[in-house]
C-alpha cells in the first residue's frame, strides 16, 4: 500500500542518482517474467528492495537510500507490476510465489544472505521472507508497517480513515453504488476484474486515488489520476490480494509467528500520522519482536518519501555499513 509523495522535500537526505549495473528479465515460472535490476558496489553487502502495494513497481529513487559504495542493491518489480509480465496480471500470483521469486533472486545471483529492506506492502512481504527463511536474512528495514490483518483492511477500506479525509473518503465511496458500500474491497473487485477496460481503468485510478490522497502528513487530500496502465496494475493486483487476505492461512498470521524472528535483527520506521497504516501495528510488531528498534517519526505519514521517514531509512542504512566496516 504504496505511493510516493514530496520527493523533493526528501531528496536532500538521499543519495545521488544510481544507474544499474545489471538489468534483466527472469523467468520465474507459470507464464511469468519478472524484472530484476542491480545498483551499487557489485561486492558490497547486499540488500534486496521489495516495493509496496502489491503492485506498486519499483522506482529509480529507491536506489539511492543506499550508499553505492558500501551496498549492492537489488530491486525488482514483483509479478504483474511494473516492467514484469504479463502486466496486471493475477494469475499464479500470491504471496508465496512472490516468497519463492525473492528465492530465486537471491540463488540466481548467488547470494547467501542479504539485508532485506520494505516499506507497506513490502514490509509485510519482508516479514512473512524472514518468517520462511531466516536463515537467509541479516536485517530486516521495514517502514510503514503493514501486517495483512482484517482490522487494518476495514481501517483503510471500512471508513476509518475516512473520518479523518471525509472528501476523498466520499469520492471514493461514491463511485460505488449504495447497496454495496457496506463492502468496498469486493465492490471494487468486481469491477477491477469486470472484463471491460474502461470499467477497469475508471475504477482502478479511484482506487489509486483514495490511497494517494493520505500517503503523506503534507497532504491536500487531492490523491491526482494516476496514468491508467499503472493504476490497474497497481488496483487489481493490491484488490486481488485484500480479496484473499494476503492468502496467509490465518488472521493475524505474522504476529502469530513473530517468535520466528527472535534471531534477526531489526529496524522498524514508522510515522506517527500514517492514515493508511497506522503506527499499531508496528508497535504491536515491536513487542512481539524483542530484537527489533521501533523508530517513531513525528510529523511524518506513510510515503517512503515523507522527509523525516528518508532521513531516517537513509541513517539506518548508514549506521549499519559503519557497523559493519
Amino acid at each position: 500500500m504504496d505511493k510516493n509523495s514530496g520527493q523533493k522535500r526528501a531528496v536532500q537526505y538521499l543519495y545521488p542518482p544510481a544507474d544499474p549495473f545489471d538489468q534483466r528479465m527472469m523467468d520465474v515460472g507459470a507464464g511469468h517474467r519478472i524484472y530484476v535490476e542491480q545498483c551499487g558496489n557489485p561486492a558490497g553487502v547486499p540488500v534486496i528492495v521489495l516495493h509496496g502495494g502489491p503492485g506498486g513497481g519499483c522506482s529509480p529513487a529507491m536506489r539511492r537510500y543506499f550508499d553505492p559504495k558500501v551496498y549492492r542493491v537489488i530491486l525488482f518489480d514483483q509479478r504483474g507490476c511494473g516492467r514484469s509480465r504479463p502486466h496486471a496480471s493475477v494469475t499464479d500470483n500470491t504471496t508465496w510465489d512472490l516468497v519463492a521469486d525473492i528465492e530465486r533472486i537471491r540463488e540466481a545471483l548467488g547470494i547467501d544472505s542479504f539485508v532485506v529492506f520494505g516499506g507497506s506492502w513490502g514490509a509485510t512481504l519482508a516479514l512473512i521472507y524472514g518468517i520462511t527463511h531466516p536463515e537467509r536474512v541479516r536485517h530486516l528495514v521495514l517502514r510503514g508497517v503493514f501486517l495483512m490483518t482484517r482490522r487494518e483492511l476495514q481501517w483503510f477500506y471500512g471508513g476509518g480513515a475516512g473520518q479523518f479525509w471525509p472528501e476523498p473518503w466520499a469520492r471514493f465511496r461514491d463511485l460505488i453504488p449504495e447497496d454495496e458500500q457496506g463492502d468496498l474491497i469486493h465492490a471494487y473487485h468486481r469491477r477491477l476484474f469486470s472484463g471491460d477496460l474502461r470499467t477497469e481503468t475508471r475504477h482502478a485510478q479511484a482506487w489509486s486515488a483514495w490511497e494517494n490522497a493520505l500517503a503523506s502528513v503534507y497532504s491536500s487530500g487531492q490523491g491526482g489520476e494516476a496514468p491508467g496502465e499503472y493504476a490497474r496494475a497497481f488496483a487489481r493486483l493490491e484488490n486481488h490480494y485484500f480479496v484473499n487476505d494476503g492468502f496467509l492461512e490465518r488472521d493475524g498470521w505474522i504476529l502469530a509467528n513473530a517468535d520466528r524472528l527472535a534471531d534477526t535483527p531489526g529496524t522498524i520506521v514508522q510515522g506517527r500520522y500514517d492514515m493508511i497504516c497506522p503506527p499499531r501495528s508496528a508497535w504491536e510488531l515491536a513487542r512481539a519482536w524483542p530484537s527489533a528498534d521501533l523508530r517513531m517519526i513525528r510529523n511524518a505519514g506513510h510515503a517512503l518519501s515523507e522527509p523525516g521517514i528518508s532521513a531516517e531509512l537513509v541513517r539506518v542504512m548508514d549506521q549499519m555499513a559503519e557497523a559493519a566496516a
